[in-house]
């Protein structure tokens, strides 16, 4: 059996979910790394079949494969320090709850806790006779205070808690993808739940709607602001909390990953004094990070700029932020009308959802104000049939619309990682067919590469990418374009022209990207999957 050194916190987290604690310390062997799918357990005595019975188990379990090596006690040791992360603090934490974290009418609810109107105080001191109560054990509020750090720290988009029958679940989403970061005892559930309401100023009577807060925290120095979000579900309210890092959040177009052509085409749109540009996609493609981005490279010290949210998620200095309340009557059509009497020279409505929302944005634009929102269609070309659709006229489109963005959502490669590919064979067959309708002048401007990278799980990376970017296509508004859509305005013949005159697609784009590595050329596949691909899939995967 080959032997094995571990150097002090070198186990990736993700490998230390395949195995608990518990079963590490009884049986003395415990993970200490993930390679190509493998995951590599370390055994302090390998001729204990007790343990090599539950470490197939386990893996069974799991379903992954493993590979063991011999460790020392020291390093045994180390490994098992290592599980003292967020399940170390929090697992310390449940202990210094008294009996098991019981709930009960005793417990003290903070002061200031929102309540229902008419809610019945119990023996005149203000608690209440019914089980929305929150401990202010610090337990309780050091789980919480546990689970945002690590979130943060973690680089997580979204907190999912969740109470799952026997346990609460605690998924963090890292780069589009939820994994278990937590398991809580249920008796905890209401507890945490109701700590994050009272932070995030809800009701803590209310359980049987949903609720929409948020709060605010200093971490590591800088603040963070978190969305709020509750859900009844059938064993308890659900919670997700959306990690809104200022840091973070809004970057300049210049670190969006756009090609030096779709660069230049939309610095000079947002340079135009009056139209309509729209940026596209599924829930969850970037669009909103590139409206920030936009709208933040405006000039906001000259022009008047407005916004219309829902909900606001970044601030940005200079604009009049404003969050629509469907609830109470003011939506994106209304505030629209509204943001038309406050002399606005730019505008930003969230998303065009509805018939009234896409003529008022079309008008306003046609009247000398630059607009720009959301749409969801599959493409670019899309946008035009989209806005028909929507009962916009054709012969206001094409005076208005400037540019119209496609995008989506990849994986990166971290930089020096991955396993190179080489492009022959069905791979090449399918990146030539994908470009065979582009115009010579433009094929000429494609960085073609003789091998591009597939991910390469490591201790570091275990799923062998780290972080997001977007792949984008685009067109901007033209004579033939405008008579196409005055004429015949189907997604194929808006998509056509704009082929013709050099327009990439959302998947070359990130062809583009794979032959300069800056992602794993399985992206690709995800963007409009050949069936040449097929042949080659073996080969990426391998």
């Amino acid at each position: 059996m080959p032997v094995r050194s571990i150097a002090d916190a070198s186990v990736p987290f993700e490998a230390l979910d395949y195995i608990p604690e518990e079963s590490a310390s009884h049986y003395r062997f415990a993970p200490i790394g993930l390679k190509e799918g493998v995951l590599e357990v370390g055994i302090v005595d390998p001729d204990n079949m007790e343990a090599r019975d539950a470490l197939n188990f386990l893996a069974a379990k799991k379903n992954i494969p493993y590979k063991m090596f011999l460790i020392t006690i020291d390093d045994f040791n180390k490994v098992i320090e290592m599980y003292k992360g967020i399940t170390g603090e929090v697992t310390q934490a449940l202990s210094e709850l008294e009996t098991e974290l019981s709930i009960t009418p005793e417990d003290v609810i903070k002061k200031d806790a929102p309540v229902a109107d008419g809610a019945k105080p119990k023996d005149g001191k203000g608690q209440q006779q019914d089980d929305s109560l929150i401990i202010e054990d610090a337990p309780i509020v050091k789980i919480v205070a546990t689970i945002v750090r690590y979130a943060v720290e973690g680089e997580a988009s979204d907190v999912h808690i969740e109470h799952m029958r026997d346990k609460v679940r605690v998924r963090f989403r890292v780069d589009g993808i939820l994994n278990t970061s937590l398991v809580l005892p249920p008796q905890v559930h209401s507890a945490v739940v109701a700590r994050i309401k009272v932070i995030s100023n809800m009701r803590l009577d209310e359980k049987r709607k949903p609720q929409d807060g948020r709060f605010s925290a200093r971490i590591d120095g800088r603040r963070v602001d978190f969305r709020v979000s509750t859900f009844p579900s059938y064993f308890g309210e659900k919670v997700v909390m959306r990690i809104l890092d200022q840091a973070k959040g809004i970057r300049t177009i210049d670190q969006l990953g756009l090609s030096k052509k779709n660069l230049a085409m939309v610095k000079d749109a947002i340079n135009r004094p009056y139209g309509l540009i729209l940026i596209t996609g599924p829930t969850g493609s970037g669009k909103s990070t590139t409206l920030y981005s936009v709208l933040s490279e405006v000039d906001r010290e000259s022009y008047n700029v407005l916004s219309l949210e829902d909900p606001v998620e970044y601030t940005i200095e200079g604009v009049s932020q404003s969050q629509v309340r469907p609830e109470i009557g003011y939506t994106f059509d209304t505030g629209l009308r509204t943001t038309l009497r406050q002399d606005p020279d730019i505008i930003m409505v969230g998303e065009i959802r509805d018939k009234e929302t896409a003529q008022l944005a079309v008008q306003a634009a046609l009247t000398g104000h630059l607009v720009f929102s959301t749409l969801h269609t599959n493409d670019s070309a899309g946008v035009i049939p989209r806005l028909i659709d929507m009962g916009v006229d054709p012969y206001l489109i094409a005076p208005t619309l400037v540019l119209a963005i496609a995008q989506r959502l990849v994986s990166l490669l971290p930089p020096g990682q991955g396993e190179p590919v080489p492009v022959e064979g069905s791979l090449k067959a399918m990146i030539d067919h994908s470009f065979s309708d582009l115009p010579e002048q433009y094929k000429k401007e494609i960085p073609f590469s003789a091998t591009v990278m597939k991910a390469k799980p490591t201790p570091e990376f275990p799923k062998g990418t780290r972080g997001r970017m977007a792949v984008f296509e685009m067109f901007t508004m033209d004579k033939d374009i405008e008579n196409a859509i005055l004429k015949n305005p189907n997604a194929s013949e808006i998509s056509r022209i704009a082929r013709s005159k050099g327009m990439l697609r959302l998947k070359e784009d990130a062809m583009i990207k794979a032959f300069q590595k800056t992602i794993p050329i399985e992206e690709v596949k995800k963007l409009g999957y050949d069936e040449l691909l097929y042949e080659d899939e073996n080969k990426i995967n391998a």
